[in-house]
């Protein structure tokens, strides 16, 4: 589904780690001070798993829900909408945010691919989105290097 360029939307990647709690947090913060919606995008790696695709899709929408409704508070009013995406998580989020008036994405410490800050989702969308990136950390996550 697309975004008509009209909605004032702010997109969020969150995948249940610290750092992309605290994406979520200043995502929501961000969201309710522009009077936008709230886009919460969850990607999923293709072909992972045994479970047919449409119940994937429909267990981690479930949980994704869940995580939001903990994460932000009943008493902000807030617009939200949650998206399953199956793909590069890079890529994804910056579709995503085709229309969106900002991206927050939450980084790790260390990529697996040598990149020292940021992980490997932060460069991909620095470079495919035309909207600002916020990236955020977890000040209290412990070390992510072990």
């Amino acid at each position: 589904m697309q975004v008509m360029p009209d909605q004032r939307c702010v997109v969020v990647g969150v995948d249940g780690s610290p750092n992309s709690l605290a994406a979520l947090h200043r995502a929501a913060r961000e969201a309710v001070d522009r009077h936008a919606r709230l886009d919460v995008v969850h990607v999923l790696a293709p072909g992972t798993g045994t479970r047919p695709r449409l119940l994937r899709t429909a267990t981690e929408w479930f949980r994704l829900r869940d995580l939001v409704a903990r994460a932000i508070p009943r008493s902000q009013h807030l617009t939200t909408r949650l998206r399953i995406a199956y793909g590069d998580p890079g890529k994804e989020l910056a579709e995503a945010a085709g229309h969106a008036e900002l991206l927050v994405v939450g980084a790790r410490a260390h990529s697996e691919y040598g990149n020292r800050f940021g992980g490997d989702t932060v460069p991909a969308v620095r470079q495919g989105t035309r909207c600002p990136v916020v990236i955020c950390a977890d000040d209290t996550a412990g070390d992510e290097t072990a």
